[in-house]
């Protein structure tokens, strides 16, 4: 006597992560642990697949959402026993990076970037410019450091030290990631934390990533030709489907000024 649910192929749940990574998850495809939480649980739960495969294009974003993320990843691939693999598409830079390294297996195609292995902190200055069109500044203040970094004056020395003593424990945790995840394939002669970016065949050689490798051949040359895929994406919200909001242009001109930094065209 045949069972036919003894019988049913292996299924793949794919989610795709594409975005910058904020606490908003700013931008029609924006990522944060609020917003993936409920994705993430469907998928890892829902019949019992035989991996995750995470679709990943991310320039990057905020430190704190790329770890809550990554560590869910963690905690639900440990509590349900489903291996993790990363696709990497376009980019896997930055916070992307952080979290294809949740992932057991990365894999990126021969022109993916990965890495940028580092952090940054980005503005302008703007003293000169007032002055010379004689506009006075007038800032009030309860605490010495709370106007750092003000654009509107001189940076200052003070101001540098403060903020490294952000950037670099940052940093700190980041390559602390890298390494409790990658652990002994990343070469041990060579400083992979400089922000330095590679392609997929150079990650590869680095330790960065396992293999050249698209989604569903390699899928199915691990659990078989009969595999299935469950797709899992975020939902798009009903106003943004008649239109974008004046806030949802900006946030789409910031998100495309981000990948702009990783974009390579043939």
């Amino acid at each position: 006597m045949r069972i036919p649910f003894l019988n049913r192929p292996p299924m793949v749940a794919v989610v795709r992560l594409q975005g910058v990574i904020s606490a908003q998850g700013r931008g029609a495809s924006g990522l944060s642990d609020a917003g993936l939480a409920p994705l993430l649980e469907r998928a890892f739960k829902r019949r019992k697949p035989a991996a995750i495969a995470l679709v990943l294009n991310s320039p990057g974003g905020s430190p704190v959402q790329s770890s809550l993320i990554g560590a869910r990843i963690r905690r639900l691939s440990e509590q349900h026993g489903v291996p993790v693999h990363a696709f990497v598409e376009d980019v896997a830079a930055s916070g992307g990076y952080w979290l294809a390294s949740a992932a057991d297996f990365i894999w990126a195609d021969e022109s993916s970037v990965l890495g940028s292995i580092g952090v940054i902190s980005a503005g302008f200055g703007f003293a000169d410019l007032i002055g010379r069109h004689g506009i006075e500044r007038r800032v009030h203040t309860a605490g010495q450091s709370k106007s750092m970094l003000d654009p509107f004056r001189p940076e200052t020395p003070e101001d540098i030290e403060r903020l490294n003593r952000l950037l670099l424990p940052i940093h700190e945790a980041f390559k602390a990631q890298i390494r409790a995840r990658r652990g002994s394939r990343l070469p041990p002669d060579r400083d992979l934390f400089t922000g330095e970016i590679w392609t997929g065949r150079e990650a590869v050689a680095l330790g960065l990533a396992d293999g050249i490798a698209h989604l569903v051949p390699k899928m199915r040359e691990l659990y078989g030709e009969r595999v299935r895929f469950q797709a899992y994406g975020q939902r798009t919200p009903l106003l943004r489907r008649f239109g974008l909001s004046a806030g949802d242009v900006i946030d789409t001109i910031e998100e495309r000024a981000a990948y702009a930094r990783f974009d390579a065209r043939g």
